[in-house]
């Protein structure tokens, strides 16, 4: 009887004992979104930077807000696909741009285009000017492409990008955000800047907090009635 008590109790507290390192664990994220939303608000609060002036580290200068003047090539334009809005499906549309004096392209995320299979797109629809300066944040790529199709991609692999575009592509893609509402019918929907959030890990937090009370409670009250 006092073995089955026993592990009537431990069983229950075993799994306490998980729910609170989990409880914990999402404690840990909630203060690494802390921190991250702490740089992503610094750097959005700063005054924008030309492209060529970020530092080569990725790292510190991604979220930055930057602009940029040169010379849309079109025609070598990349598709990425499998971008959604609002549930509808669509792509983004990746632009090389060049810049004066120099060899390498810098990639513009122009937006967000209606696509009904996420891949499939008439470019010339939404071609515009030629020269243009453009303002926004700097991205960077992250990802591996794996899937081989023509002018398209569905990650952000810059050697991907690179093969398609045929030209030296920048570290840092600048996703555009200004003009955001100008001829919303003949240009891609812009991105919005993104914005600080601490994500759910709160909450969850104290869900697996409460699961491990009830184990403890529960545990406790199957024992005493074994007993």
């Amino acid at each position: 009887m006092r073995l089955r008590a026993f592990l009537t109790l431990a069983l229950p507290l075993a799994f306490a004992a998980l729910f609170v390192r989990l409880g914990v664990w999402q404690l840990s994220r909630l203060e690494q979104k802390r921190a991250f939303n702490a740089i992503l608000s610094a750097r959005l609060a700063a005054a924008s930077a030309d492209i060529s002036t970020l530092p080569a580290d990725t790292a510190l200068g991604h979220y930055r807000r930057v602009t940029a003047s040169g010379t849309m090539l079109y025609d070598r334009e990349v598709v990425y696909a499998g971008r959604s809005r609002e549930g509808s499906p669509g792509v983004h549309l990746l632009t090389p741009m060049k810049l004066d004096g120099r060899d390498t392209v810098v990639m513009v995320n122009r937006g967000w285009a209606y696509s009904f299979d996420a891949a499939s797109i008439d470019n010339t629809r939404w071609r515009e000017k030629d020269s243009v300066r453009v303002a926004g944040y700097a991205e960077t790529f992250a990802g591996k492409e794996r899937s081989a199709a023509p002018r398209r991609v569905h990650a952000l692999d810059r050697a991907a990008v690179q093969a398609i575009v045929g030209l030296p592509v920048a570290p840092y893609l600048i996703v555009q955000t200004s003009d955001s509402a100008v001829h919303a019918d003949s240009v891609p929907v812009r991105l919005e800047i993104p914005a600080p959030d601490e994500g759910p890990h709160k909450s969850y937090a104290i869900q697996w907090f409460s699961f491990a009370l009830v184990a403890v409670v529960g545990g406790v009250a199957l024992a005493r009635r074994s007993r």
